[in-house]
């Protein structure tokens, strides 16, 4: 897709505009309710939907077909973040009221981060195409370790803060306590972080962890920078109300991680496949297509599956207690 500087300049603008909207209205710390994140969520889904089919009226079906199955790679490996963004608000112990404010800011420096691995990963791929085996074998490998920690069933593991944000706060100091909605307050003379910063941090450089993953699998579904950054602009922009509509719902999504390898292995798949033809080698590509049916028909047998796999692994736990309650009466 042939992209002008002028639209790449609206195109940010636009963004830039959607999310100052966003920050306007919720710009009083609050609870955010259920109400209120379903009807947000609904919005970006809305605006991402129209920004896609705003490319194929243009004449862009190819581009349109790329930023769809773009969009809902990156939103689905995006649930992924939410079960580390809880973690982090536990570790912080993050005021409620204050949760829509962290994860804001979060997310904008993360999209920030995401546009400079975007940028470094389309002037590799335009320079050496040979990057398309790594990027290949690297989420296939990725698939593999989900399905093995899948598989562990080990118990849930707390935030540890990486090196650089360690290196921060060892730098500035940290507040012993929340002030309100500021990043920085006056501790004897020194200028300190307050913990609100300091987990908006947390948000946005953990966000790369997952960046070295999810970026791979986009540029194996398009090669158009620009195509690539809309998708992960409009899925990021949209996570901060998916996490407080579906924080409640994300241990019931017990196959998440099979359905996440599962998508990941058959991108980087499809990448392998892409660099043969490159070499000169006669293989076949997998369409764009081919590609969003199967994401989204994975999908969804992994939400179904994981939503009856939650039901009955909750009734059984409510007949053992049942029959746990009827043995000590009858002890009684």
């Amino acid at each position: 897709m042939d992209v002008s500087m002028g639209l790449w300049v609206a195109t940010i603008l636009g963004l830039s505009a959607l999310i100052a909207v966003d920050f306007f209205i919720g710009r009083k710390p609050h609870d955010v309710s259920v109400k209120e994140a379903g009807i947000w969520t609904v919005v970006w889904i809305v605006l991402a939907a129209m920004f896609g089919v705003g490319l194929l009226l243009f004449g862009e079906s190819q581009a349109s077909g790329e930023f769809f199955a773009g969009f809902i790679t990156e939103k689905s490996l995006s649930v992924d973040n939410l079960f580390v963004f809880v973690l982090i608000m536990a570790k912080f112990a993050v005021p409620t009221h204050l949760q829509q404010r962290v994860l804001l800011i979060g997310v904008l420096i993360a999209l920030v981060l995401r546009a400079i691995f975007i940028a470094a990963g389309a002037a590799i791929i335009a320079s050496f195409s040979w990057v398309f085996y790594i990027f290949g074998a690297f989420l296939i490998y990725t698939a593999w370790k989900l399905i093995q920690e899948a598989r562990a069933d080990e118990p849930e593991e707390e935030f540890e803060e990486n090196r650089l944000l360690k290196s921060i706060e060892s730098r500035f100091g940290v507040a012993d306590k929340y002030h309100g909605t500021k990043l920085f307050i006056r501790n004897n003379g020194k200028r300190v972080l307050t913990p609100l910063m300091v987990v908006m941090l947390a948000i946005g450089t953990t966000d790369v962890l997952f960046a070295l993953d999810s970026i791979p699998a986009i540029f194996g579904l398009t090669q158009d920078p620009y195509i690539v950054f809309t998708a992960n602009a409009f899925a990021l922009m949209g996570l901060r109300q998916l996490y407080f509509l579906i924080g409640g719902l994300l241990k019931k999504l017990v196959h998440l991680s099979y359905g996440l390898s599962v998508i990941l292995g058959f991108i980087g798949v499809k990448l392998v496949l892409h660099a043969l033809h490159e070499s000169g080698v006669h293989v076949p590509e997998i369409s764009i297509p081919v590609s969003l049916a199967v994401i989204c028909g994975v999908l969804v047998i992994t939400t179904i599956t994981s939503l009856i796999a939650s039901k009955r692994q909750a009734e059984r736990e409510a007949a053992e207690e049942a029959g746990k309650v009827r043995k000590d009466s009858v002890g009684a």
